[in-house]
């Protein structure tokens, strides 16, 4: 098969106006605007407003395209576009060749008979902002209240009209490649790979479907295997299966490697090669563990027969402007989520399914993918035209990224089932009946068919489907939102032992240089005009200042107050996860709300639009890491909180845990300290415990009956092999009560370390540079009095400054 690629002698003109700029394919109507620099940075302070505008209109792209010989000589030619946003006519030499409708398709069409040596195309992309307001007024479907109105309409992300972190920037374009299809008797459409696993040897069954373009022809196959060190094996005469001796296998993120073998399929025409597929895949078993049991019903990640306790966050588009996702970025955040210790992603079903870059990367970082469906938060109405659009939307995505390693499961939908239930967005009773049709018989049945080895769950929560209590603690996935939605303090978490927590989260702001980023200084109060259309979660920033009040003094400085957001956010998800880890086997998942930005704005994200890390992935790094400890703290806030109560008999007490998530017994020396405001030693305790692979292990409660709560803390650590590898503090009032010391810290810079220095209790200290873009061995920490020295992963030693909760007041 030839290929020819149109992404040259673009132009794009907004429909009405003569200008014609150069355009950039694949990219977007926004971004070219912006190259050509037609438009303001919608990022900036409101510009969002003004370029939403923009989109009430259409937009022309054309190109001029001499067609290269081997695509003329072809037997047919096919318009091939991978990514069309989104409704669109598209025109060959004047010659309308269809009508396309759906961002997340791939579109073809052919042009065998219409195609010269000379050629002109044009794509007319319509409105997507009118095209909503016209078919709402035809028939109401509701969704998301911080999208606009009518966005489930369009197959088109459903975030670009705006979400709870995003804004309103519904783009359009030509966003992946277009090209020019030759084809010679056949092609390959898509090959299926079955593994079977047994002693020792896993048989992969081979299913080659090729697209026929001449019946007479005689067609066959050949295969080649080649494994990761290299070596290639060849297989002839159509074989329906072959075997890998010694299988290397595939594990996810701190449970062994991840070992990948290519598999390339020749098809032959009468004895004449006329397509190849070529794919990397991993030699892995993968579903989903659930067993009935004593707390209801398990569900965990079983890969090679293993259950792991899933570790991670939740993806949304890296940027509004999807054409500015480019590999290289999207393997650096997901390096960082390694980097992080996480071993599993959640793809939330609200913005594309992304490119293959992003599965390939997951496959070899070893990132188990939890796959939404796109279909978020919203209803729909089944009708055959949308029944047929989305069928095909399915099987296009299905044979895309089935191959994959990293793929761990197929999940219909994002909180569907619970709001439908609940009659939230449903307008009729057809559009509640419509609901089970799409994603409990439609959804099944076309997996059923092209993706039979693949795990598939009908929402995000769910306990199996049927609207049976889709948020069940008990069983399946569920979303937590108590603390942060429900005001609920971050104690609340330990009340709780789901299944499998996917949803959880608490917000910050970023940074002080993010946020520089899209204000001027007199917006830089974080109730400002600005500070506000940058905060898409109604109420949200006073709901931070909440969260403040019950646990810090107040911050008086801006940027202190930055830092003081993303301290509570770090403290809440860590009570979460840590408290789900102690309790392995019941609870085996925390994916947190969220990973990352699509712009730069208050939100869940771990990591800032820019790459930057805020408090939570330090932290995260700290309790996903494979061998932990961590302590559960009785205190004022898991008893009493009010300190003008009439009895303030409170437990003071700590217990700490070993949590082991890899696949070694692993031992340990775990040391205590109750301590002074200053450091010093009250008394302490030392244990050297053997943790079995892939358990938890409590340690006896220590309790201090004599602790005075606002002056003593307690001090934990875990050593082996003379490293100290996890360690922090607790103390048993909140921050604001506790009388903290100045630590008096200090840094110094030797070569690629820096060496922090405490004179006394330090909590959270953050160092950050000049431009606040380094990346660190360990930031946000607890310090007893002393030094310590830490690695500069990236960025410049510039401008050092450190502070921690001391200095928030």
């Amino acid at each position: 098969m030839v290929r020819q690629k149109l992404h040259h002698g673009w132009s794009m003109q907004i429909s009405g106006e003569t200008e014609q700029i150069p355009a950039i394919v694949p990219g977007s109507v926004y971004n070219d605007l912006l190259e050509n620099g037609k438009m303001k940075d919608p990022f900036w302070r409101d510009n969002e407003m003004e370029a939403l505008k923009i989109m009430d209109h259409d937009f022309i792209y054309t190109t001029t395209f001499t067609a290269e010989e081997g695509i003329r000589e072809s037997e047919q030619v096919l318009l091939h576009c991978d990514g069309l946003d989104t409704i669109c006519d598209v025109f060959l030499n004047g010659t309308l060749l269809g009508y396309a409708n759906n961002q997340h398709r791939v579109w073809e069409f052919d042009v065998t008979d219409l195609l010269d040596e000379e050629n002109e195309l044009k794509i007319v992309f319509y409105s997507p902002t009118k095209y909503i307001k016209e078919e709402q007024k035809k028939i109401i479907v509701d969704g998301s209240e911080h999208a606009m109105v009518g966005f489930p309409h369009i197959r088109k992300a459903h975030c670009m009209f705006g979400w709870d972190w995003g804004p309103r920037l519904p783009d359009a374009g030509i966003w992946r490649d277009i090209v020019l299809l030759g084809i010679n008797e056949a092609r390959i459409d898509s090959v299926y790979i079955t593994q079977h696993h047994k002693n020792g040897t896993v048989d992969l069954e081979l299913d080659v479907d090729a697209d026929v373009i001449c019946d007479d022809a005689e067609l066959s196959y050949t295969v080649t295997l080649t494994a990761p060190d290299g070596t290639v094996s060849s297989y002839q005469d159509s074989p329906e299966t072959i075997s890998v001796e010694n299988p290397q296998l595939w594990w996810p993120n701190g449970y062994g490697a991840q070992p990948l073998y290519t598999v390339r399929v020749d098809l032959f025409a009468d004895g004449e090669m006329v397509d190849t597929w070529e794919k990397r895949i991993g030699l892995r078993t993968m579903t989903m563990h659930i067993e009935k049991d004593e707390h209801g019903e398990s569900f965990a990640h079983e890969v090679n027969g293993v259950q792991i306790f899933a570790m991670g966050g939740d993806y949304i588009p890296e940027d509004n402007i999807f054409s500015r996702i480019t590999p290289e970025r999207t393997r650096k955040l997901l390096e960082q989520c390694v980097a992080a210790n996480y071993n599993s992603i959640r793809v939330w079903g609200g913005g594309y399914y992304p490119d293959d870059w992003f599965y390939d990367a997951c496959d070899e970082l070893g990132l188990v993918v939890w796959q939404d469906m796109m279909f978020a938060c919203a209803v729909y109405e089944l009708t055959e035209d949308f029944e047929e659009n989305i069928h095909q939307e399915l099987i296009d995505n299905i044979k895309r990224l089935r191959h994959h390693a990293s793929l761990g499961l197929w999940c219909g939908n994002n909180e569907m089932e619970m709001f439908v239930d609940q009659w939230e967005w449903v307008t009729t009773h057809k559009q509640k009946a419509d609901y089970i049709k799409m994603y409990e018989y439609l959804f099944p049945k076309i997996l059923k068919e092209y993706d039979p080895n693949t795990f598939y769950w009908p929402a995000s929560p769910s306990s199996g489907g049927s609207f049976d209590n889709p948020n069940d603690p008990n069983r399946g996935d569920v979303h937590y939102w108590e603390v942060w939605h429900g005001n609920k303090p971050f104690t609340d978490y330990r009340n709780f032992y789901f299944r499998y927590a996917s949803e959880f989260g608490f917000q910050s702001f970023p940074c002080e240089k993010t946020v520089e980023s899209f204000t001027l200084p007199e917006d830089r109060n974080i109730f400002s005009y600005v500070m506000e259309k940058h905060q898409r979660n109604n109420s949200a920033n006073g709901k931070i200042m909440n969260y403040m009040y019950q646990t810090y003094l107040y911050p008086t400085e801006f940027g202190t107050l930055l830092y003081a957001s993303q301290m509570l956010q770090a403290e809440a998800i860590k009570y979460g996860v840590e408290h789900w880890r102690r309790n392995r086997g019941r609870c085996m998942g925390a994916i947190y709300w969220q990973l990352n930005d699509c712009w730069p704005v208050a939100s869940w994200a771990s990591v800032d639009y820019f790459g930057r890390w805020k408090a939570l992935h330090y932290y995260a790094k700290r309790f996903f890491a494979p061998l932990m400890l961590s302590c559960c703290e009785e205190g004022t806030l898991s008893q009493e909180p009010n300190v003008n109560a009439e009895f303030q008999d409170i437990e003071k007490s700590i217990r700490l845990n070993v949590a082991n998530e890899t696949m070694q017994e692993q031992t340990v020396t775990v040391r205590w300290a109750l301590r002074k405001n200053d450091s010093s030693v009250l008394k302490s305790g030392e244990e050297v415990v053997t943790v079995p692979a892939l358990q938890s292990l409590w340690l006896e409660k220590i309790c201090f009956p004599e602790a005075d709560i606002h002056t003593q803390y307690a001090s934990y650590e875990m050593e082996q092999d003379g490293n100290v590898i996890s360690s922090g503090t607790v103390l048993f009032c909140a921050p604001k009560h506790f009388q903290f010391l100045d630590p008096q810290i200090t840094v110094a810079v030797d070569g690629n370390e820096l060496v922090v220095t405490a004179k006394q209790y330090a909590k959270g200290i953050e160092l950050f540079n000049e431009n606040e873009d380094w990346v660190l061995e360990d930031n946000y920490f607890d310090m007893n009095a002393g030094t310590r020295r830490i690695k500069i992963i990236s960025g410049a030693p510039v401008g050092i400054k450190v502070r921690s909760v001391f200095d928030i007041r």
